[in-house]
């Protein structure tokens, strides 16, 4: 069983993430550190405690608020993907009696900040704990520019974020969590920390219909199903104005598959450089993926390939357990 830390900015994906994690028996989350990036980390951190509250747990992860702002650029978030809230405005939502439909878990926050929570993990589970980072990667640069030496007792980093032999997805050359803070982005994969990258190229292998989604919880009353019908469809409409269908991307989702079921991926060592000043490629993730290269030592493993029908079968399993 591996021991994680998860790191998120709730965020639809986010948040079908964490209920996937917290439902694969492979992995125990021992703390969820928030920081800004879909939302601020204020947002963030009240739709932690919602997607919780979707869980009927007897104990909770650690929780810990992280930094509300990248190390160098300006904040950019992105309520028009995710809804005003981050979670398809389900916040708003009232039961017939005015109570909220998706109220809050009962769970303490930890006066830690991000990156020291993360600094704690590590010391309570040196070479064991595997930080899986689904936001902008500002606390964990933090955590290493503290204290790189500790850091170094991480087993890995898993992330999604980058995009390397496909468009960006907010500029033409970058994906959001690195185009968000690539300062961090940089000191991340410089680390000497083991890193397996989960990128838009294979995460846009795995496409959730709105059709896909119907068909499975048609019928169900549960609280998870009405939250992913809820949830999803301001993502969804986003989609079918801007990338031409109605549906979404599952992104985050795919760094916990990448730990309990890594025969649906496959992967390539490579390099990889974050462009972190350029007017026009801030952002941009840069490697050298062909296999019959000669590279320089490779610094990350970059995921290429998923089997997107095995893994979206094994998330809705999962999640509607």
């Amino acid at each position: 069983m591996d021991r994680i830390l998860i790191d998120t900015d709730p965020g639809v994906d986010d948040a079908l993430a964490i209920l996937l994690a917290m439902k694969s028996p492979e992995l125990r989350v021992e703390a969820i550190t928030t920081v800004s990036g879909n939302v601020h980390v204020e947002q963030a951190t009240q739709n932690l405690l919602t997607i919780l509250g979707l869980l009927e747990l007897s104990a909770y992860p650690i929780i810990a608020k992280g930094e509300a702002h990248p190390l160098v650029k300006p904040l950019v978030k992105a309520e028009h993907v995710h809804g005003e809230d981050g979670l398809g405005n389900i916040s708003k939502l009232r039961n017939f009696d005015g109570s909220l439909r998706y109220p809050l878990a009962h769970c303490e926050i930890s006066t830690l900040s991000g990156f020291d929570l993360i600094l704690e993990m590590v010391d309570r589970y040196p070479d064991e704990l595997v930080v899986v980072a689904l936001g902008p990667l500002t606390n964990i640069s933090k955590a290493i520019r503290k204290d790189a030496k500790r850091m170094q007792r991480l087993q890995s980093i898993v992330l999604m974020g980058g995009v390397f032999r496909e468009y960006g997805n907010v500029t033409t050359t970058a994906e959001f969590n690195v185009f968000v803070d690539p300062h961090a982005a940089h000191d991340v994969f410089n680390s000497g920390i083991p890193v397996h990258i989960a990128p838009l190229d294979v995460t846009h292998q795995v496409v959730l219909t709105g059709e896909r989604l119907n068909a499975e919880i048609e019928g169900r009353s549960d609280k998870i199903s009405c939250f992913l019908k809820e949830s999803t469809q301001a993502c969804m409409e986003f989609y079918r104005e801007h990338i031409g269908f109605y549906g979404l991307h599952i992104h985050d989702a795919l760094p916990i598959g990448m730990l309990t079921h890594p025969d649906f991926f496959e992967s390539v060592d490579a390099y990889v450089q974050v462009e972190t000043e350029g007017n026009l490629t801030s952002g941009m993730t840069v490697a050298d993926l062909r296999r019959e290269r000669q590279r320089p030592i490779p610094n990350a493993s970059v995921c290429v390939k998923v089997d997107s029908d095995a893994f979206l079968n094994h998330f809705f399993q999962r999640v509607l357990s």
